[in-house]
């Protein structure tokens, strides 16, 4: 099994498979494929509730099986939005958490799954929604990052204070938190909203320029609106939005 990212701004992943072998992802990541490529569906193996967990995280209940028959194939994954595809190793040693929509695809012994953030308020209001997607198992995964990627060693005890949506990915081992902005004239005033995410090491994490829920919003400002106004500036809280962005598809 091959794989290549090719493109610039929005870059595509093409995977060479020969007999097979196979590539799992969540629903909708198709861009297109050759003929020997056989689609189907599974839960992933893990039962009903770990399934509807991916429902309630923005994904979908089943995952799609991509496996090359009667000779070799190619398919090919595109990104979404602007940015980078990385690839990481997923070891029953190292498991990762990515933001909800960055798990592009994976090899055949990655399990995809959802994990509770630890904060259910600072989570809602924090803009990221309820989950984070979790990676286990064996296998090589692919992630998307929406613009530039930045990644970061953080030694035992080194802190990173984020933007909860310009948190891309991170290791098993750091620890994930999200607390208030200090000061009430910061939250009131700042236009960063009211939440900060707080990665501490050891481990890797990888942050992203371009913050989707941003981007959502200044794209807002230029569509037609309901009479209640443009999509208005990303940085501060927003009810509807939030509410959006926990019940995802």
């Amino acid at each position: 099994m091959d794989f290549v990212v090719k493109g610039t701004v929005l870059p595509v992943l093409e995977a060479a498979l020969q007999p097979g072998e196979t590539l799992i992802s969540t629903h909708g990541d198709l861009g297109w494929m050759t003929p020997s490529i056989q689609l189907s569906q599974t839960t992933g193996g893990k039962g009903f509730f770990k399934a509807a967990k991916r429902v309630v995280g923005g994904a979908g209940l089943f995952l799609t099986r991509y496996t090359s028959e009667g000779g070799p194939g190619t398919v090919v994954f595109p990104a979404k939005l602007p940015g980078n595809i990385i690839s990481v190793d997923v070891t029953p040693q190292q498991s990762y958490f990515v933001h909800r929509s960055g798990f592009l695809c994976g090899t055949d012994g990655i399990e995809a799954s959802v994990a509770m953030q630890q904060k259910l308020g600072g989570a809602f209001l924090g803009g990221m929604g309820f989950f984070l997607q979790h990676l286990t198992g064996q296998g090589q995964a692919w992630l998307e990052l929406s613009g530039e990627m930045f990644a970061y060693d953080l030694e035992p005890g080194m802190t990173m204070r984020v933007h909860p949506s310009h948190v891309g990915a991170f290791t098993e081992g750091v620890d994930f938190s999200i607390a208030t902005i200090p000061g009430i004239a910061n939250k009131m005033f700042g236009g960063n909203g009211f939440f900060v995410a707080t990665l501490t090491g050891p481990g890797r994490i990888w942050l992203q320029s371009m913050s989707i829920s941003q981007l959502a919003a200044e794209v807002g400002d230029y569509l037609p609106g309901d009479g209640s106004g443009g999509g208005g500036s990303g940085t501060g809280f927003n009810l509807s939005g939030g509410i959006s962005s926990i019940l995802g598809n």
